[in-house]
């Protein structure tokens, strides 16, 4: 289930996608998020759809590749759309028992959020799925570059951010290997009891923890010795740059927007 994780990795490939300026990729996933709660149609989450699965053709990555990371979150899919079903009122009632009432505005916003959810997880991991870390890291302090004039650390906080991001594999990673050392030792993580699943988690989380902080620690110290002393004066291997295909997409991204606001306002679809 850990493994099924797929946000925070790269996915290596030839793609047009991939060859995409960073900065370009990191708005479309922006504009794309806004655009979830822009929309509020069935008909016209289609058209968002669409969107999502030319890029996710045009990139190569196999769509069941970034169904992996649907599946490690399918209960919590699953939670949020029980949740709306059940306690929003309102419109036709299909079913009614005590307390518990299921009609067609909690059917019609479970499924709404249901959707978003999906689409937001997807769309959110396309980002690292085709952006290697080190373009991630240089996009993002070139994003909040005018702002350092404010006193905002914009290196740092690319750093933190794109270091945050690299981790999520390698801690999950490490997860595994000790669930499974536990487990050899008789550990029981898959207990349909929810208290005795809880108390194994315990033994869990303090080796986790400290693995976490070693790695830190190796981290700084790998930087320190490297005369890393922040984003003052240095230089870049590649610099990025727009190019024809980049001003292209932001072209397509520009009209997705437009269309997606005149679906609102509008009704189109």
């Amino acid at each position: 289930m850990l493994k099924d994780i797929t946000i925070g990795q790269y996915y290596p490939t030839n793609s047009i996608i991939h060859k995409l300026d960073p900065r370009v990729k990191i708005i479309f996933t922006f504009v794309f998020m806004v655009s979830l709660f822009i929309v509020n149609t069935f008909s016209a989450y289609i058209f968002v759809v669409g969107m999502l699965a030319a890029v996710i053709v045009l990139s190569k990555v196999p769509f069941s590749y970034i169904l992996r990371g649907v599946k490690a979150i399918i209960y919590l899919l699953l939670f949020t759309f029980v949740l709306n079903v059940l306690f929003t009122n309102g419109g036709k009632i299909y079913f009614e028992y005590g307390i518990i009432k299921i009609t067609q505005d909690g059917l019609n916003l479970g499924f709404f959020m249901l959707i978003r959810l999906l689409l937001l997880i997807i769309g959110a991991s396309m980002l690292t799925l085709v952006t290697t870390p080190i373009q991630l890291t240089d996009a993002l302090e070139n994003m909040l570059s005018p702002f350092k004039k404010m006193g905002l650390p914009s290196h740092e906080l690319a750093m933190m951010m794109t270091i945050a991001l690299r981790f999520i594999p390698t801690l999950l990673d490490e997860t595994d290997k000790i669930m499974k050392a536990q487990m050899a030792r008789g550990a029981d993580f898959e207990s349909k009891n929810i208290i005795n699943r809880a108390k194994s988690m315990i033994p869990l989380l303090v080796p986790l923890f400290i693995s976490a902080f070693r790695r830190a620690d190796e981290l700084a110290m790998a930087m320190e010795s490297r005369c890393y002393h922040g984003g003052e004066g240095r230089t870049r291997l590649k610099q990025i740059k727009y190019v024809q295909r980049d001003y292209i997409a932001l072209a397509i991204l520009f009209f997705y927007l437009i269309i997606s606001v005149l679906i609102r306002n509008y009704k189109i679809l």
